[in-house]
């Protein structure tokens, strides 16, 4: 058995989910791919997917193995790719996970400029607030916010990003600006579901002093946009990206809640499987992100309460 072709064959059939696709994109046979599995599954001793009639789906070891064997392929061809241009190092598919409100907010330009300078790059891009598992999904990198403890990960700190809490003038005339944090319970207030936090909400004073102050939500939302676009309607108080939200601060279309306290800064990371071989298009897309977020002065602001 010719190892790498069934270590390819395997990979792929995963990859495309069914072994008619994988054949197709290998160029062989279906009862070759088949036959490529079962021999792997023979040497090896244990079964690599299961298999029904609308779907592969791969057993315990499988992802084990699944996840080594894809590393070496992509070793191979990293290999191959070093000897060769940047052009062609910078050129196949690129999976990426991005949180969705950031994602809309901020990143559309520089994914749009990063294609435009690889044109030959394939962005895979998955967009979501949710938790997203980067390995069970296979992608490539992802964006994450606030601090990081999967062990399955290689974390590379962005920066950090300052937050506020902000509500609309028209709220803020009819119900009051509060004063100090103990009075928040008593206003209206826009829970971001997928905050670590939950429905305590912690500040630092310009003093050192920290306080957590629990909330009763009076609406709770999965997505950023969303929940500006509440805070905007007047619906109530709400947690902000200081940078993303300067436009509206600026126009007065928002206003600064307590801004003698800071929300606790949040930092952001790429994250990449620690299992497999990063490749070169993985780290130039994230140099290229960093260097993006220093341009536009996103990251690593002081925060000055008084503005």
């Amino acid at each position: 058995m010719d190892k790498l072709s069934a270590l390819s064959g395997f990979v792929q059939s995963v990859n495309l989910g069914s072994f008619s696709a994988a054949a197709k994109h290998l160029g062989v046979s279906q009862p070759a791919i088949s036959q490529q599995i079962r021999g792997l599954e023979d040497q090896l001793g244990t079964r690599l997917l299961n298999r029904t009639t609308r779907q592969l789906q791969l057993t315990e070891a499988g992802e084990r193995y699944y996840a080594y064997a894809r590393d070496i392929l992509e070793r191979m061809v990293e290999a191959d790719r070093s000897v060769q241009s940047d052009e062609t190092q910078m050129s196949g598919p690129l999976s990426i996970g991005l949180p969705l409100g950031f994602a809309e907010s901020v990143l559309s330009d520089f994914l749009i400029r990063f294609k435009k300078e690889h044109p030959c790059l394939l962005l895979d891009i998955s967009l979501s607030d949710q938790f997203v598992d980067v390995i069970q999904e296979r992608l490539d990198v992802a964006i994450r916010m606030g601090e990081i403890r999967d062990e399955r990960l290689i974390v590379r700190r962005l920066g950090v990003a300052q937050r506020c809490l902000v509500a609309s003038p028209e709220y803020l005339d009819r119900k009051g600006r509060p004063r100090h944090p103990a009075e928040l319970p008593e206003h209206e207030y826009l829970l971001y579901k997928n905050i670590s936090t939950g429905d305590r909400v912690p500040f630092i004073s310009t003093l050192g002093e920290k306080l957590s102050i629990k909330i009763n939500p009076a609406m709770i939302v999965n997505n950023s946009s969303t929940l500006r676009q509440a805070a905007l309607a007047g619906l109530g108080i709400s947690i902000a990206n200081r940078w993303l939200i300067e436009p509206y601060l600026a126009s007065g279309e928002l206003e600064l809640v307590l801004p003698e306290w800071q929300y606790p800064p949040h930092p952001i990371h790429a994250v990449y499987p620690s299992n497999r071989f990063i490749p070169i298009k993985v780290r130039r897309f994230v140099d290229r992100l960093q260097d993006y977020f220093k341009e536009m002065g996103a990251l690593d602001k002081t925060f000055d309460a008084r503005n």
